[in-house]
């Protein structure tokens, strides 16, 4: 309006108030499974946890000593334990071994090394039938339980390695695989590691092993307190001569091309 004089707005409606909606509540009673399970879900939600934790860590210890080289194992601590002195242990590269050797160990232990996946069926089908009179251990188990494991033959420990042996098979390379199972094995009292055992029983380094040696060291490694490389028994000798043979075979049909460069 004129004369300086505000304008009057216009008259503003009164606001309705919409009515709330109410909100339905499930008053379905729990079914009689809910309230079964209900003290249960916790301890269930738990140990999920903790298997997801176990899984995790079982992958990463597997892919860690796929590149570093473990420290030591169990069976070193506690047989440098019981000796009450330092194991006599030298860690040495694939390509510092002798290939004759890292054959050998093959012919001896696990001659089909380069066809399974962790498991031998066929050598587990042939310990079945003799009763358990002969062992069906492949070299990748043998990894498996002397890296990450102990010795013994519970349930428990069978269980663990049938499932971080082909987690490791999966992760590592077979070379990598044979490189730990030569640096780690036992073959003498306190002597682990092909490098130390060259020394020990012939005064050489691993990669200069003759066919041979490396032959008698094969021979050693299922009882290595009880057989000597250096002083072969008639049995040691045979065996020896065996494994030397077996290890031409396999570089001949082709079974050692996974681990050799």
């Amino acid at each position: 309006m004129a004369g300086g004089k505000s304008e009057q707005s216009a008259p503003q409606e009164p606001r309705l108030n919409k009515p709330k909606r109410s909100r339905k509540r499930n008053t379905k009673p729990p079914s009689l499974v809910d309230r079964i399970l209900a003290p249960y879900r916790w301890t269930v939600r738990w140990t999920l946890r903790g298997f997801i934790a176990l899984v995790v860590l079982a992958v990463a210890m597997v892919a860690l000593f796929g590149v570093v080289n473990p420290p030591t194992t169990h069976t070193m601590w506690s047989e440098g334990r019981r000796l009450n002195e330092p194991v006599d242990h030298t860690w040495v590269a694939a390509s510092q071994i002798a290939p004759v050797m890292m054959r050998s160990a093959v012919a001896a232990e696990d001659a089909n090394f380069c066809l399974h996946w962790g498991f031998d069926v066929a050598a587990i089908q042939a310990a079945i039938e003799a009763g358990g009179a002969r062992g069906a251990s492949t070299i990748s188990q043998q990894v498996v339980k002397n890296v990450y494991l102990w010795q013994g033959r519970s349930w428990v420990r069978k269980a663990l390695e049938a499932g971080l042996t082909p987690m490791m098979e999966a992760m590592w390379s077979k070379r990598r695989i044979l490189e730990v199972y030569l640096n780690i094995a036992e073959f003498d009292e306190g002597v682990f590691g092909v490098q130390a055992a060259a020394v020990h029983y012939f005064g050489v380094d691993a990669r200069d092993l003759t066919a041979l040696q490396a032959a008698r060291l094969a021979a050693v490694l299922p009882s290595p307190k009880d057989r000597s490389a250096s002083r072969p028994s008639n049995f040691v000798q045979r065996r020896a001569a065996s494994i030397r043979a077996g290890a031409e075979t396999i570089k001949a049909d082709g079974r050692a091309a996974c681990f050799e460069g």
